[in-house]
């Protein structure tokens, strides 16, 4: 029993230091692997084709806002950007703006402006009761607002590019644009009106321009089928606060939320106006750069 039982206990002790000696980490070491042969030293990509670095790009273009309830805008305009590096540029975009009406402002027209014939039956329920939001002529000259023209300076930053292949026969360069700025923005309102017992807003109607400023943001898509020239698309967004129907909308009340009988600043509602943008390009010099 006596031999069993130290035999037993060497078996245990013998594996207790097998597992101690297991569990015992030995130093780590890598070995340096050193690239021979022609791919020694060669950069990740040869002859990289660099279609913003130190280039000066001008892009005629035309944009067209979304979503719009009243009036639609389009905008040609114009880009113009230097580009320190292939991915970091510099610049300003523009545009003047021509609006065309929604269906919902060629309805509002029929309906509720001549419909009405204020013009002749003026004391009828329906001509006392909109007085103040609704004019007796044309809704689009006398009150429901428009963008005039957007001057915008932005940097843009180029974060990814690479090349587009149609039926792997087609090859074109590509890239994808990231740009924001701080835009000043030409708008045509409803004027301020029932501010004084002289100029109530009952009858009294008209547009007048005041300057607005927002952010803007947005991103593009750009292709270069040549060395100088390219197209692309993007879209922008303009935020800011405007009275796009020329109403009543706020001023009285808990938080100003219902009408006050007057039309000024607190009846602009916030609207995150955007916009897409198609153009072509022009970058000079005309020579392209390429890496080694």
């Amino acid at each position: 029993m006596m031999r069993r039982f130290v035999q037993s206990l060497c078996t245990v002790v013998a594996g207790l230091t097998g597992c101690a000696l297991l569990m015992t980490a030995a130093p780590a070491e890598a070995q340096e692997i050193q690239l021979t042969g022609p791919l020694a030293g060669a950069p990740a990509v040869r002859k990289l084709r660099l279609h913003r670095d130190g280039r000066f790009e001008v892009a005629p273009g035309a944009s067209f806002t979304l979503l719009d309830e009243y009036r639609r805008t389009i905008m040609p305009g114009l880009r113009l950007t230097y580009h320190f590096t292939d991915w970091l540029g510099f610049g300003a975009w523009g545009g003047y703006g021509f609006q065309y009406n929604t269906g919902l402002t060629d309805e509002l027209q029929r309906v509720a402006i001549d419909g009405r014939n204020c013009d002749t039956q003026p004391f009828t329920t329906a001509c006392q009761l909109t007085r103040v939001n609704l004019t007796k002529g044309d809704l689009t000259k006398d009150q429901l607002g428009q963008i005039q023209w957007v001057a915008a300076p932005q940097v843009t930053v180029v974060p990814f590019r690479g090349k587009l292949a149609l039926f792997a026969e087609l090859f074109v360069d590509t890239d994808v644009s990231f740009f924001a700025g701080a835009a000043a923005i030409g708008v045509k309102e409803r004027k301020e009106c029932g501010t004084t017992t002289q100029n109530s807003c009952a009858d009294t109607f008209g547009l007048e321009s005041r300057m607005a400023f927002a952010p803007t943001f947005g991103l593009g898509w750009n292709f270069y089928p040549s060395d100088f020239i390219g197209f692309g698309a993007e879209w922008r967004a303009l935020p800011f606060a405007w009275n796009t129907s020329g109403f009543d909308n706020h001023g009285l009340g808990t938080d100003e939320a219902f009408p006050d009988r007057k039309v000024d600043d607190k009846d602009r509602e916030f609207h995150f106006t955007s916009m897409v943008t198609v153009s072509l390009s022009i970058q000079f010099p005309t020579g392209i750069k390429t890496t080694e």
